[in-house]
């Protein structure tokens, strides 16, 4: 998903990032508004990890509108319990 994307669609996926990213604060979802690049910032700093790390968490992540969304990989599974 690109950034233009994201800003569209940014109301509807707050909740989502949140649930993948339960680290970030409601203040955090407000300055991302989302901007892709805010967005991994925030990742980055909320949970101690590098930049390149906190991209292809975003990068891997299934946005609510994909019909795979609800699916969680055994990889991503184990991504998100070492990040927490």
């Amino acid at each position: 998903m690109n950034s233009d994307e994201m800003r569209g669609k940014w109301n509807q996926f707050k909740g989502s990032v949140k649930q993948q990213w339960a680290k970030l604060t409601d203040d955090d979802l407000t300055a991302i508004d989302g901007h892709r690049d805010r967005l991994v910032g925030k990742i980055q700093e909320r949970y101690g990890i590098a930049r390149e790390e906190a991209e292809k968490q975003l990068n891997q992540w299934k946005v609510p509108s994909s019909p795979q969304h609800e699916e969680v990989t055994r990889h991503e599974e184990v991504t998100r319990r070492k990040v927490s």
